[in-house]
């Protein structure tokens, strides 16, 4: 049985304004740390979200570790501010938040929660299916994305209750809980995905 660990790492700090915005220079700095504490591990490919702050951070990470680098359109946020014209920062962060708390509710532009956090999940299961045909080494897969969109997954992967090991109220905090340039690994082995690391940013300090 093939052993398939992900490295789910959270795009780098983003310029605050509307739209596909690029990371700042701290971000880039924080993807090089990235880049940097997965450089001595083996890599198998490196997929991203398709925004532009996300495939920054991928680009950072690839060029330091000299792995495949693909975009996957599944691993975009829920929503992004600037998608729905005209809306304000304070109605995206109501609806926003709306979604958190109700994650059947179908907001006027983007996925619901649950959607989000299925569509991640497929991604997964097919790079999963995809390497292990292809191999039969335990692979590392690096997945650049967006800190809603890794938390929706994991709503949707685990219990309450599995989830709260890791952080008291998990659910309702789920929002302020991965920061920038975060690493969480989930390994799947026999059939089942589990969380060894969450949200980590000792190699920021």
């Amino acid at each position: 049985m093939v052993t398939h660990t992900f490295y789910l790492v959270r795009h780098g700090l983003k310029e605050q304004a509307i739209g596909d915005v690029p990371l700042t220079a701290e971000g880039i700095r924080q993807a090089q740390a990235v880049a940097r504490i997965l450089a001595p591990m083996p890599t198998d490919l490196i997929v991203t979200s398709p925004l532009r702050r996300a495939r920054q951070t991928a680009d950072c990470i690839a060029a330091r570790i000299q792995a495949p680098l693909m975009e996957d359109v599944r691993l975009r946020e829920r929503a992004n501010w600037g998608d729905l014209p005209g809306q304000t920062l304070e109605q995206f962060v109501e609806m926003w938040d709306r979604c958190t708390r109700d994650p059947d509710y179908a907001p006027p532009v983007g996925d619901s929660a649950r959607q989000a956090g299925m569509r991640f999940a497929e991604c997964l299961n097919e790079l999963g299916a995809v390497s292990a045909a292809s191999s039969d080494d335990d692979r590392n897969i690096v997945i650049v994305t967006h800190g809603g969109l890794i938390t929706d997954l994991l709503v949707h992967l685990f219990s309450e209750d599995e989830l709260n090991v890791w952080h008291d109220a998990f659910i309702a905090k789920q929002s302020q809980l991965v920061p920038e340039c975060s690493i969480t690994r989930l390994i799947h082995d026999n059939g089942r995905y589990r969380l060894s690391d969450f949200a980590s940013v000792s190699h920021l300090s």
